[in-house]
């Protein structure tokens, strides 16, 4: 059977293993080889040397980079080898031949321009940085679903076909389906909602998000992945807490499973040991405190939140009680002042990773919040005659997948945190 690169230790030395991967690297000294072979866990020295081994095996020791390859072999303890054993080979079988010349080189001698890896993903994700950031990213996804598992949310799966802009706005993909106008969904918002009007209460879902804003930034996609949270019976207050404490839960777990990966990154990742709460009110008047004018009312830009995040000098905090005005229609609005909302942010790292709110549950209100942001209810009366079936009280969230991934893991672009981006310009592979 199988067994992986990273099971190979030195406890198991003299026992016969059968491995499979990449040819990494070779060196020829003449009368000994060294093939190094990778899989998926890592890399391991094959060594043999020559009247040692046999002739033909001694010549498959030579094999171009890249080449598929399989391995049985006796596990040497070896203080010079990389992990401290190496293997002694019996036999290697070519499983596939490299037959042209690689874009992107796996090892990582030669650096390739990000859209050229982009355009041959599938040798790029061979390299250990690209490698690092997608096992990072899987390992967010586990721990989302783990802590909401936890805390007994069941997940859904919203569609992303829908008949209308789940959020009112103008930037969608129109498509076709059959005769009729369909669009790629914006947001599940208007679903989560439902399924906690449905009586499910607590709910998570990891939708995809379609955006056709033309973005031609390092920071914006036209298809991303959102984690997104629905809780019933519950205000911003609620909202907050189960997002702080899932954002924490998710830190940690990258901390503890990913060692090896980030510093493969050059990350060191320190986990917060609370989040605090700081309001709209009191960020404005930090910022206008420091020398950076801002007139309350207005939405917090990129310049704000780093100015922020150099006064505050806290790597994760919340902002909480947005004004009404710069929130989705869905926010409800404060109860003792309306101009405020009940809705929050979390920053890390000076950016935006999650919004939310507790969200508008009478149906009249909704109206109204609708009309004062110049949107039609007649577009919405699916939606909002739900809210006439008895809608208990409720707050939720979405956090950004690959924006979170983009700050674990320190990158520039975007377009690292994700397998194969959509933007303005690029719809292949």
């Amino acid at each position: 059977m199988r067994v992986y690169v990273s099971e190979v230790i030195p406890d198991i030395a003299d026992s016969t293993v059968d491995l499979a991967g990449w040819v990494h690297e070779t060196r020829d000294h003449g009368k000994i080889r060294f093939l190094i072979l990778r899989d998926k866990s890592g890399v391991v020295q094959c060594v043999g040397k020559k009247g040692v081994v046999p002739d033909e095996l001694f010549e498959k020791m030579s094999q171009p980079k890249e080449t598929v390859i399989s391995v049985k072999g006796t596990v040497k303890a070896s203080k010079q080898a990389p992990g401290g054993v190496e293997i002694v080979p019996t036999e290697i079988r070519v499983l596939n031949s490299v037959n042209l010349l690689l874009p992107v080189d796996p090892t990582e001698h030669l650096t390739s321009e990000l859209d050229v890896r982009l355009d041959n993903r599938h040798i790029d994700l061979r390299r250990r940085k690209t490698h690092s950031i997608f096992h990072i990213q899987s390992r967010i996804l586990r721990a989302f679903r783990e802590h909401m598992t936890s805390q007994d949310f069941e997940e859904i799966i919203p569609p992303s076909i829908i008949a209308g802009t789940s959020e009112g706005g103008a930037d969608v993909f129109p498509v076709v389906y059959f005769e009729r106008e369909a669009f790629l969904s914006q947001s599940p918002q208007l679903y989560k909602q439902l399924a906690v009007i449905g009586g499910m209460e607590k709910v998570f879902m990891t939708p995809q998000y379609f955006r056709a804003e033309k973005h031609n930034t390092t920071a914006h996609l036209n298809e991303i992945t959102g984690m997104d949270v629905e809780i019933g019976f519950a205000d911003h207050h609620v909202g907050m807490k189960f997002l702080g404490d899932t954002f924490l839960h998710i830190l940690s777990r990258v901390k503890r499973d990913c060692p090896q990966q980030l510093d493969a990154l050059g990350v060191e990742l320190e986990v917060p040991k609370k989040i605090n709460t700081y309001t709209y009110t009191e960020a404005v008047d930090m910022l206008n405190k420091s020398g950076m004018k801002f007139e309350w009312g207005g939405d917090l830009g990129r310049d704000e939140e780093r100015k922020l995040y150099e006064i505050i000098k806290e790597e994760a905090y919340l902002i909480s009680e947005y004004p009404t005005a710069v929130r989705a229609f869905y926010s409800m609005p404060n109860a003792e002042n309306p101009k405020i909302s009940n809705s929050y942010d979390l920053m890390y790292r000076g950016v935006e990773m999650a919004s939310g709110a507790q969200r508008v549950h009478l149906p009249d209100l909704l109206v109204t919040q609708m009309k004062a942001k110049g949107m039609n209810p007649d577009g919405f009366k699916f939606y909002i005659d739900a809210f006439k079936s008895g809608a208990p009280p409720h707050a939720g969230w979405a956090l950004g997948l690959q924006r979170l991934t983009m700050a674990i893991t320190k990158q520039n672009n975007i377009r690292e945190c994700i397998m194969f981006p959509r933007d303005m310009h690029r719809l292949t592979p």
